[in-house]
């Protein structure tokens, strides 16, 4: 822990210049400038680190203004100086005027982090034992310090991947849970940038076949001061404090600019491979909490302008936070600064990081004028029309803690979503609480009830069986209900919705019997969310069967309940089989990603039909046969020539065709090929039934037996 020795001298700047925002390097002068309209005063805190392990605060003030946004230049600062800033101002919190110049901030545009924070009054701007009255002691010694970078970086000629959306296969993951087990990976990398950027790590995602990672949040967070307080920590890290500087803990490297270097080492190590990366990103609240909570950063600055409020009161200022993120407050993103800030940030991840999308945590929050959903609100409109982010992956978590904040099937182009009634549908399916088998036959079309009817495409639809947020699909076969002790809060914490089964036993077990049947559903489960037209989404570890102990709010499980267990006698390598020929067949059958609507009609005359759903005899589904509320199966067949979209030159593609069961009775079933003179023949192409192994050639017309709770799939030759 380092030591404090105090503050120096006092010392002038250069005039210096309000943009850019933040602290940017040159040779000569790093130039400084940070919004705060309403203070009176402001200083940059330079902190020099000495042999003995204290620090000294050097205090330069900015006597420039323009536009609200204080600036200067400071000569002769080195890459990787540590600094924050003073705001002096009005104490009047019941307005929303916060200012307290004992606290030390955290640059909104600092592009590193270095240090930590300590829950202590220190780090509060207001008394414990008088909310009303200021805290005058200092927090610089309990708060962490942003850092001046050199952005330079040689990216050896690399570009955007820019893959389709059809194309895609995401893959949901922690930095850190993803690598620190694993023992091929160098133990100084393991949890860090640079182990996910690894050979053995990289290679493990190449033969799985995904063609995306999405990175859980990886902007500088820190952990709740409750957390602190019982001794655990934020592993999610949706709890942000700085949306510019990559997180600090995930470094390998140092933290005083080196995780900036190593952050786009790592980038440019996974698109060699062409694999994208998408970030999870939580513009919606930051790690301020509600007007209670600590004095970090923008609080500091602008606490009026950058957290939505009540709305007034007879002409009165309500300093009540407006909160639906269930995290003490929201960010206000119809103020122009918090707009600005916001997308000054998705561009600089796009542009100096090389990212090639973003997960929007909580999108419905931000999506508000006021505190009312509007789809032209300010943020959706200047995305769409900015020339950089409306060309990257836009992904939408379409929900926030509010009634009307649901909005699955609702968010504009360019917007792709979340889609929780696949989850919802498909666990149902499989654990028998469907009743019959409308939905999941829309579910496997692609949701065209949320997406057709304004124009979009199946792959609007991310969609998921499991999430960071719930069970893992192993605990989903077996537990019954969330077993969340470890996390300190009585197991009250996490959601008793999990549409899970535990197969007739809580929990791991030594019988044969059910532990095959759980791996069987788990296999099913994953193969038809990737057989399913829409973009899919996997869960690190669900291919191997990680599990969390039944854990399904694992958000302060830094340790092995949380992180993946790469020794293979705890691996379900049956499952990983399953799910790298599903991503294998998608990738290789354009029938298995079609662009177009299924329209249950030929694309050519005299043709197949693109789409037919079929009855056990071979024969199309009938009304009756929609309307069984006991069927526990469906079947379709998908005709790969020719597909009603052509390639990028106009002419037709052509693709095998293929017929899919999916059996989630607990009795076998028999099911007839059908009969018709396009396709003749054929062979399973993959399979959870041991009865029909990958490989046995069929014939139209020829009976089959499924197995009870199975997914086979017949390729036509």
């Amino acid at each position: 822990m380092e030591l404090w020795r105090g503050m120096g001298e006092t010392r002038p700047v250069w005039r210096g210049r309000n943009w850019p925002l933040g602290a940017t390097w040159a040779e000569e002068s790093t130039n400084f400038a940070v919004y705060a309209p309403r203070a009176t005063a402001m200083w940059v805190c330079v902190f020099t680190l000495h042999p003995d392990g204290t620090e000294t605060e050097t205090r330069y003030q900015l006597t420039e203004q323009s536009l609200g946004i204080w600036h200067g230049a400071i000569p002769d600062l080195d890459p990787g100086t540590r600094y924050g800033y003073r705001a002096d101002g009005p104490w009047l919190p019941d307005q929303g005027l916060r200012f307290n110049v004992n606290k030390l901030l955290l640059d909104p545009y600092g592009l590193a982090t270095s240090g930590t924070i300590r829950n202590t009054q220190e780090l509060y701007g207001y008394r414990w034992d008088a909310p009303e009255e200021m805290d005058t002691s200092d927090s610089a010694p309990v708060t962490a310090r942003s850092v001046v970078v050199d952005t330079s970086f040689d990216w050896e000629g690399e570009t955007p991947i820019q893959r389709r959306w059809r194309d895609t296969v995401v893959y949901e993951l922690h930095v850190k849970g993803f690598t620190r087990l694993h023992p091929e990976v160098p133990e100084n990398m393991r949890g860090t940038y640079a182990g996910l950027a690894s050979k053995p790590v990289i290679s493990y995602l190449k033969n799985l076949g995904v063609t995306a990672v999405e990175l859980m949040p990886i902007h500088q967070f820190f952990s709740e001061p409750a957390l602190l307080d019982r001794g655990t920590t934020n592993y999610w890290g949706y709890n942000t404090a700085s949306y510019f500087a990559p997180d600090a803990t995930y470094s390998s490297s140092g933290s005083t600019g080196e995780q900036v270097r190593e952050f786009k080492a790592m980038v440019k190590e996974l698109h060699k491979a062409r694999i994208e990366v998408i970030l999870d990103v939580v513009y919606n609240h930051t790690a301020e909490a509600g007007p209670k909570g600590p004095t970090l950063s923008f609080r500091g600055l602008d606490d009026r302008g950058f957290y939505k409020r009540v709305p007034e009161h007879e002409g009165q200022y309500d300093d009540t936070y407006w909160d639906v993120t269930g995290c003490g407050n929201t960010v206000n993103t119809w103020d122009d600064l918090a707009l600005r800030l916001i997308l000054d940030s998705l561009r600089y991840w796009v542009t100096e990081m090389h990212v090639d999308g973003f997960r929007f945590d909580l999108a419905s929050a931000l999506t508000r004028t006021g505190t009312e959903i509007d789809f032209h609100c300010a943020l959706l409109i200047a995305i769409g029309q900015d020339p950089i982010l409306r060309h990257v992956k836009l992904i939408a978590e379409p929900w926030d803690t509010s009634q009307d904040g649901y909005l699955v099937g609702r968010m504009p182009p360019p917007w792709v979503e979340w889609n929780d009634q696949f989850r919802d549908t498909i666990r149902d399916f499989w654990r028998g609480h469907t009743a019959g088998v409308r939905d999941v036959a829309t579910r496997l079309a692609g949701s065209s009830d949320l997406y057709a009817d304004d124009g979009r495409s199946a792959y609007n639809s991310v969609n998921f069986i499991t999430a960071h947020d719930g069970f893992t699909l192993r605990d989903l076969v077996t537990y019954e209900t969330k077993h969340n002790e470890a996390n300190g809060e009585n197991n009250t914490d996490g959601s008793d919705n999990n549409r899970s089964w535990n197969h007739g036993v809580e929990g791991e077990t030594d019988d044969a019997a059910i532990d095959a049947l759980r791996r069987r559903d788990a296999a099913n489960m994953i193969a038809m969310l990737l057989l399913s037209n829409g973009v899919p989404m996997i869960t690190a570890g669900d291919e191997r069967g990680r599990t969390q102990q039944g854990n399904n709010n694992a958000y302060c499980q830094d340790n092995e309940i949380s992180w993946l267990d790469w020794t293979p006698e705890h691996a379900w390598q049956d499952v990983y089989e399953v799910a790298r020929a599903a991503i294998k067949l998608r990738r290789n059958h354009p029938a298995l990603r079609q662009r177009h609507w299924f329209e249950g009609s030929p694309t050519i005359v005299g043709g197949p039909k693109d789409l037919a759903w079929l009855d056990a005899d071979g024969s199309e589904m009938a009304a009756e046969d929609w309307n069984d509320t006991s069927r526990r199966s469906v079947g379709l067949f998908v005709s790969g020539g020719p597909l009603r979209s052509p390639d990028r030159y106009g002419h037709q593609i052509l693709d095998d065709s293929f017929v899919l069961w999916f059996n989630a009775g607990d009795t076998p079933l028999e099911v007839t090929l059908p009969v018709q003179q396009w396709v003749r023949s054929g062979a399973v192409a993959l399979s959870t039934d041991a009865a029909l192994p990958t490989g046995t050639p069929l014939v139209a017309g020829q009976q089959i037996t499924l197995g009870p709770r199975t997914v086979v799939v017949i390729q036509g030759a």
